[in-house]
């Protein structure tokens, strides 16, 4: 019986606690009790807004260290043994004379044909204006020695009868109007060289993509009212072409057996005709010659006595462009050094 007494006892007890009379309220004795029982949710938290970081400063950039540029050690001019490196050397520069002399010795040397070709590798500056450069062309000319005694086949396109003979008498392949249009488009008939008077211009357009570049024009002189003056200029004619996406042309100019005069001759002709090309306003166009034979090595040559009296002053002028240009920068690598000295000082 003691024990339901004591039970008793201890609810009335309780009960008048003010404690634990009401539920709803907190208890300033249990905080830690009751501080468990309001955190206990049901959904989430907001995460904390994170802190906007302070921007971080950009350390001051050091001025940029200025780079030194790298002097090349200038080349020797001649050298003093028979055997040496040739880089170590300019490339030597001879006459026009003096290198023919040399291919001849190289061949007699090497035992290879005397009558082999002889070559001219032009170098040439396209350069025009800001964005214009020389178009690829095909010239012909007529050497003042030729190479060979073969005489090139012409077709002369014409309709009258008086052209027609005159062509013949001046020993033209082929003559003839429209009719000739299809054996040249079925491989029957094939020339060397096409030429036209102007009144059969418009007639054989359909042949523009069957001859290419042996298409009749006015630019190169063969559309012209001047049939005999065509006909021997064709036959004779010698022809060199500067290459799509190419600075030089590769032109034969004689035979090695040919006498030195002959040989300098036709090279002379080939340079003042390449010059026609291009303008003088903008400059020299020819920048380097190179004359070899099949079995040799090439020789460069100077070239200011083959190139037109406008020619060689522009380039004179540029050369002294470029000397002035030269000056300018050492005076600049001295000022700069001098700076420097003073700075560590």
């Amino acid at each position: 019986m003691a024990a339901p007494v004591l039970r008793c006892c201890l609810r009335r007890v309780l009960e008048r606690s003010p404690v634990f009379s009401r539920n709803d309220q907190h208890s300033t004795l249990l905080p830690c009790f009751a501080n468990l029982l309001i955190s206990h949710r049901h959904y989430a938290a907001k995460p904390a807004k994170k802190k906007k970081s302070e921007p971080q400063k950009k350390p001051q950039e050091s001025e940029p260290k200025k780079k030194k540029k790298q002097t090349s050690i200038p080349l020797l001019k001649e050298p003093t043994d028979d055997v040496y490196l040739t880089w170590c050397y300019e490339r030597p520069v001879y006459d026009a004379e003096e290198a023919v002399d040399m291919l001849k010795k190289f061949q007699q040397l090497d035992f290879t044909s005397p009558n082999q070709p002889v070559f001219a590798d032009i170098t040439l500056d396209l350069a025009m204006d800001k964005k214009k450069t020389v178009e690829p062309f095909v010239n012909t000319v007529v050497l003042p020695y030729r190479l060979t005694e073969e005489i090139n086949k012409v077709l002369v396109f014409t309709e009258k009868a008086e052209d027609a003979e005159i062509a013949r008498e001046n020993g033209a392949a082929f003559v003839g109007g429209p009719e000739l249009i299809k054996p040249i488009f079925d491989g029957e008939i094939q020339a060397d060289y096409y030429v036209a008077v102007p009144t059969m211009a418009s007639k054989i357009l359909p042949l523009r993509s069957t001859l290419k570049k042996k298409f009749p024009k006015i630019k190169n002189g063969s559309v012209s009212y001047d049939v005999a003056e065509m006909v021997r200029f064709f036959k004779l004619c010698h022809e060199y072409e500067l290459l799509e996406n190419d600075n030089f042309i590769h032109a034969t100019i004689a035979t090695l057996d040919m006498p030195n005069e002959q040989i300098v001759a036709n090279l002379d002709a080939i340079i003042k005709d390449v010059c026609k090309s291009k303008p003088l306003s903008y400059g020299p166009f020819v920048t380097r010659l190179i004359i070899r034979s099949s079995s040799s090595e090439g020789l460069d040559l100077k070239l200011e006595r083959f190139l037109p009296k406008g020619a060689v002053k522009a380039k004179v002028k540029e050369a002294e462009k470029e000397e002035e240009k030269g000056k300018e920068k050492e005076e600049e690598e001295d000022s700069d050094d001098e700076g420097e000295m003073q700075k560590s000082r």
